[in-house]
């Protein structure tokens, strides 16, 4: 389920932000992204996202981050490696699936990262996980 479609909508204020490769839900404790259908998610990609979240929170705030896997896309897992070591700011993560090829990609990207991730069943299980995270409570 999309964002937009949730209750989480009128849960949480936040704010929509549209790039060319994807949608953001910036919310006070948590980025929700949904990306577009059939984009290839690469390192210029995962920078400009990457700065984009440090332009609205800082440098110093820890965030959860939420892919919520509505459309299929690939990503090359390497570059979580690279992020892991050059960005901080995400404590937890959460990988919303709503298929066999996605759930088999998420397990594939869970590997990759560093930090507390959980796979997901549905965006409401993923904002319920990120909420209660010692990471972000913190």
């Amino acid at each position: 389920m999309k964002f937009e479609e949730s209750e989480n909508l009128t849960k949480f204020i936040h704010k929509k932000i549209e790039l060319s490769f994807g949608k953001f839900f910036i919310c006070e404790d948590f980025v929700v992204a949904e990306l577009n259908h059939e984009i290839h998610v690469d390192w210029l990609i995962i920078q400009k996202i990457a700065n984009m979240i440090i332009e609205l929170y800082g440098t110093s705030k820890k965030i959860g981050f939420i892919s919520n896997k509505v459309n299929s896309y690939s990503i090359d897992p390497f570059v979580w490696v690279t992020f892991s070591k050059e960005y901080d700011f995400i404590e937890a993560a959460a990988i919303v699936w709503y298929n066999d090829a996605g759930f088999m990609s998420s397990t594939l990207e869970k590997m990759f990262l560093k930090n507390s991730v959980k796979l997901c069943e549905s965006l409401e299980e993923a904002v319920q996980w990120i909420l209660n995270s010692e990471e972000i409570r913190n």
